[in-house]
């Protein structure tokens, strides 16, 4: 095991990475007791470091590697002396946190990277679930939980809603760069199609109900939030809030999500993190 010096190293720089990203989860996670918290920033930081591969400026089979080799490192992350991996060891010895669930985390960035497309919604919600799911079955190791296999399937939907948030906001950007996630069904479902550039057709009535298809999946995932501890709840809230929000915005103002990248001002984040804290006590 590490020496106590290098591990609270480690969890430094875990905190660092978080911070540095400009994550608005960070404010929630901060909500944590400091052990918990720690855990929380530490599998965080892997989870950026995956993501910085896949965005990186390798070449395309430079970044399938890498990502291979962050697989491998997984299977034994106790020999390995990169900090985030000392503070994920230390942090797994202390709580149930899934690490194979980062080999899905993985999966899904190739599958960004091979330029996967999606012809049904069951398609689109594997990505969903390896993306994001993921990421709340490892949290979920991180919370005081009272039901773990009734939660670890309820942190699984509520990061595909979160995901469906994400797809949705970075609709047109992504369109811009020839990337379309949303399922070909659902868009001759409103007889659009996907062009160079964009997508064309009914397009609002389609990010609409896009839309809705999310909050379903934010409402049913959000019945994790009585299964866990004050601190965990509000920590959850907070980090699921701001999808509420957006979710909602895109719902009654599709268009909005075609003409730039929609976000939260910061009063919009700050009355998300009060209603956190009151939600949790409720």
């Amino acid at each position: 095991m590490a020496d106590r010096a290098l591990i609270d190293a480690a969890y430094a720089e875990c905190r660092r990475i978080t911070r540095a990203s400009g994550s608005s989860f960070y404010a929630g996670m901060r909500l944590l007791p400091a052990d918990r918290r720690s855990a929380l920033f530490a599998i965080y930081a892997l989870a950026r470091q995956i993501d910085d591969i896949a965005d990186g400026e390798l070449s395309l089979a430079d970044k399938l590697t890498a990502l291979d080799g962050v697989r491998t490192a997984l299977r034994a992350p106790d020999q390995s002396d990169d900090l985030v991996l000392v503070a994920l060891t230390d942090a797994a010895a202390r709580l149930p946190i899934p690490l194979e669930a980062f080999d899905d985390l993985i999966a899904g960035a190739e599958m960004d990277l091979n330029g996967t497309t999606y012809t049904t919604w069951d398609e689109l919600e594997l990505y969903c679930r390896r993306v994001a799911g993921s990421i709340g079955r490892l949290s979920l190791g991180v919370f005081d939980c009272s039901d773990r296999a009734r939660g670890a399937v309820l942190a699984d939907d509520l990061g595909v809603a979160l995901q469906i948030g994400n797809i949705l906001r970075d609709v047109a950007e992504d369109a811009e760069r020839g990337r379309v996630y949303l399922p070909t069904d659902d868009l001759a479902r409103f007889g659009c199609t996907a062009v160079d550039g964009g997508i064309e057709g009914q397009v609002e009535p389609l990010i609409a109900w896009e839309a809705e298809r999310g909050r379903e999946w934010l409402a049913r995932g959000s019945e994790l939030i009585p299964l866990l501890d004050r601190r965990s709840a509000s920590c959850v809230l907070a980090m699921a809030g701001k999808y509420r929000l957006l979710l909602e915005r895109i719902a009654a103002e599709p268009g909005v999500v075609l003409r730039r990248r929609l976000s939260l001002s910061p009063w919009e984040k700050s009355v998300v993190l009060a209603r956190s804290l009151v939600g949790a006590r409720s």
